[in-house]
């Protein structure tokens, strides 16, 4: 099984932040701040591991922000642009996952301190990430912290270009919420419009996650700024678009589709069987498809399915499944077997009884059938 995520934020990342933080500020106490940052630390996950070294941090460091933050910066690592490991410790300073308490601490400490704030979060981002260290500072003052933003978003630091779009994401996972911006992305878009032809993959997978989350929210939003961006669009961009539109698609929104080129499918269906009526947990679920075109020309379809599972009160809640992306000639025929594993999962609870498989083809339901789950 592969190590789990939280042993990144590990006894030895703690030892190395005292170890550095020690050589910049010769009266730390490392050993206090190991045992009390380490306190349980295998019981803890991921982001409780961070607040708690967070708050170590503001126990064994000067209470006087300017003073701890002054021994953060001489604690960093070198910049090495292309080459952040997360999971390395750099005998030359701190970087990587030690950053990520740190930037919270800078967060939830530093309000006063604007300035300096921003200069050591842009500093740690350079090292690892302050996507969430940010956040602090666009719920207090949003118009101030967007304005560094905007500066930011031209950065020639590639990393700081990505803080400019990950770190405003309205819902960026194990994050804050940014509550004002769900209720109105409109002061970013600015930000990603710069950003959308950034050189960098990696800056412009961030759009398109950013853009992923407006889309929860304000799906048209996304769909005309879709269709703005697609006009003389780079293949780059037509890429960051599709993956932007990805809950959109999902969701069959009409809108979006059409943007993306997929029109209601004008085709025949001939077979939808499900070839497994009864699964035992553990097994699959089986089911064939078969269906023709009926159009002159030639229509790109996007065929999903949705399981709607069934709920302990007996309700369901359907969960749609990505399955083929094609391009049908006229009169042209698909036909595909899907095998689909109901195993255990740790994002799901199963529960016996009847639950629905349902076939989407461009947003569009073709047909709902039954199934029975066996427990």
């Amino acid at each position: 099984m592969p190590e789990p995520i939280k042993n990144l934020l590990s006894r030895a990342v703690i030892r190395h932040m005292a170890e550095h933080f020690t050589k910049t500020f010769s009266d730390f106490d490392a050993a206090g701040f190991i045992k009390l940052a380490g306190n349980n630390l295998e019981s803890l996950e991921l982001k409780q591991r961070s607040t708690q070294i967070t708050r170590t941090m503001r126990t064994f460091l000067p209470d006087d922000f300017e003073e701890s933050a002054e021994i953060i910066l001489a604690s960093l690592a070198p910049v090495d642009v292309d080459n952040i490991d997360n999971s390395k410790i750099n005998n030359q300073g701190l970087c990587g996952w030690a950053i990520m308490p740190m930037a919270d601490y800078v967060g939830l400490y530093g309000h006063d301190y604007f300035d300096f704030s921003m200069k050591l979060l842009k500093e740690m981002t350079q090292r690892f990430s302050s996507e969430f260290g940010i956040r602090y500072f666009l719920l207090k003052d949003s118009p101030r912290t967007l304005s560094v933003l905007k500066k930011w978003a031209r950065d020639p630091n590639y990393h700081v270009r990505r803080l400019v779009s990950e770190g405003t994401r309205p819902r960026l996972p194990w994050a804050m919420r940014l509550p004002a911006f769900i209720e109105d992305p409109t002061p970013l878009l600015p930000l990603l419009e710069v950003l959308k032809d950034d050189k960098e993959e990696y800056v412009r997978r961030s759009v398109a996650n950013h853009l992923n989350d407006i889309a929860k929210d304000h799906p048209v939003t996304v769909e005309k700024l879709s269709k703005k961006w697609l006009i003389g669009a780079s293949k780059e961009r037509e890429k960051l678009v599709r993956h932007a539109c990805r809950t959109l698609i999902k969701r069959g929104h009409q809108g979006t589709l059409k943007v993306l080129g997929f029109h209601p499918p004008q085709i025949e269906l001939n077979t939808f069987n499900i070839m497994t009526p009864l699964v035992p947990f553990g097994d699959a679920l089986i089911f064939e498809l078969c269906l023709t075109s009926t159009r002159k020309r030639v229509q790109p379809l996007i065929i999903d399915y949705a399981i709607h599972h069934r709920k302990a009160n007996g309700s369901t809640t359907a969960k749609v499944f990505k399955w083929k992306t094609l391009t049908l000639a006229s009169l042209a025929t698909f036909e595909a077997t899907k095998k689909h594993a109901i195993k255990k999962i740790t994002t799901r609870n199963y529960y016996p009884g009847t639950h629905h498989l349902e076939i989407l083809v461009n947003g569009i339901s073709l047909g709902i059938k039954n199934f029975e789950l066996i427990m």
